[in-house]
């Protein structure tokens, strides 16, 4: 499908494995929804923020099975520590860019404290994830505030995601071309039961030389790429210069299917897969980090201070799938994430940004020829 127009991969006849839900999007899911604020502001400011929200804006608190997995560590995700420790995510999940972190976090304690000052009474370690934009952005400035948080999580919606240079993903670049925002999703049959599973990612990672799509290498693209080919990071004052693949990748998993938090810790393994799929062989300086939660078991797994003594009956109980029948599962969130990286770089134009540097997105021309010829 499109959004506003814009092409989505299979849109220019790039084909995937594997069926997708109605929208092909994490928002296939049931309950969850995803918001943007988008900041494009005279010739530096290229940024922004994502809220994805599992449950929806109502149900805020309501704990998820959640796992999380590192690729590789130079990046980004608070919360993470606790996720790994309780197994639950029952926040907003928020990305944006490096430096501005701290002041999401921040909004999203605002929102919270509004909307649900229950939680906050307590605790709250708000779910905040980063990539680079300092390409085109400029990032060391104070550009982003706390409300622009709070809009995204009030614009938070279900259906049709819009992707590309949107929202956290605004000044991305991913294999040397324009990168930003991509979704995709997968149908899993379970019996007579039918479950999704959706992906969600802000792409800025790779060197051109390594991107692939569809199993075709796309080196050799004709294209100007000024992001891997010129010093300017050199001339940008920094202490030496940016390697070819250098940025990162945040990836979101959902279903609705119900599973255990190590369960979901191994679907967030496999986006590694679905990445690799693309080309990529996983740079130093790239910070990858992926979530996965499950909406399914509501009402389990919440950790609030108890209200009362312990009794006979307080136990906590949840369904999930047999972990011997969780290759099917595997199998869709490798796929979804594949798709979601190439729909990132399909729905994109040329962007131009901060001291003039420019990145230019990838030519659809020459990569239908290219698929044509396999």
């Amino acid at each position: 499908m499109e959004s506003a127009g814009i092409p989505r991969a299979r849109n220019i006849g790039i084909t995937f494995q594997g069926v997708t839900g109605n929208e092909n999007a994490i928002t296939d899911v049931p309950g969850v929804e995803v918001g943007y604020r988008t900041l494009i502001m005279g010739d530096s400011v290229r940024t922004g923020v994502t809220a994805i929200l599992p449950r929806g804006r109502k149900k805020v608190g309501l704990a998820c099975a959640a796992g999380i997995h590192s690729f590789n560590g130079n990046g980004e995700m608070t919360g993470a520590l606790w996720i790994e420790e309780g197994g639950a995510l029952s926040t907003p999940i928020m990305i944006t860019n490096t430096h501005a972190v701290g002041t999401v976090h921040r909004g999203v304690i605002d929102w919270v404290n509004e909307h649900h000052p229950r939680l906050t009474a307590q605790w709250l370690l708000p779910v905040v994830a980063e990539t680079w934009d300092g390409y085109l952005n400029d990032i060391n400035g104070s550009h982003i505030k706390t409300e622009h948080a709070v809009e995204a999580i009030d614009s938070a919606k279900g259906g049709a995601v819009a992707e590309g240079s949107i929202g956290g993903g605004t000044g991305m670049n991913c294999y040397g071309f324009k990168g930003g925002n991509g979704t995709a999703s997968r149908s899993v049959p379970y019996g007579s039961d039918e479950y999704i599973v959706g992906a969600f990612i802000q792409a800025n990672f790779g060197s051109r030389q390594e991107l692939s799509i569809a199993g075709v290498p796309m080196s050799g693209i004709d294209l100007p790429n000024p992001i891997d080919e010129t010093d300017w990071f050199v001339q940008d004052q920094a202490i030496g210069k940016a390697p070819p693949g250098a940025g990162s990748a945040i990836v979101v998993i959902a279903t609705n299917a119900p599973l255990l938090p190590a369960q979901c810790k191994a679907l967030a393994k496999r986006a590694t897969i679905g990445l690799a799929r693309t080309g990529t062989t996983g740079s130093h300086f790239s910070g990858d980090i992926f979530i996965a939660f499950s909406t399914a078991n509501e009402g389990s797994l919440n950790s609030h201070f108890p209200i009362s003594e312990t009794t006979t009956e307080d136990y906590d109980q949840m369904r999930f799938i047999p972990w011997g029948r969780m290759d099917s599962f595997y199998t869709a969130t490798v796929q979804a994430v594949e798709e979601a990286v190439v729909n990132a770089l399909i729905a994109n134009q040329d962007m131009e940004g901060r001291k003039g540097h420019k990145s230019y997105a990838l030519p659809h021309d020459q990569v239908v020829a290219r698929l044509k010829k396999q």
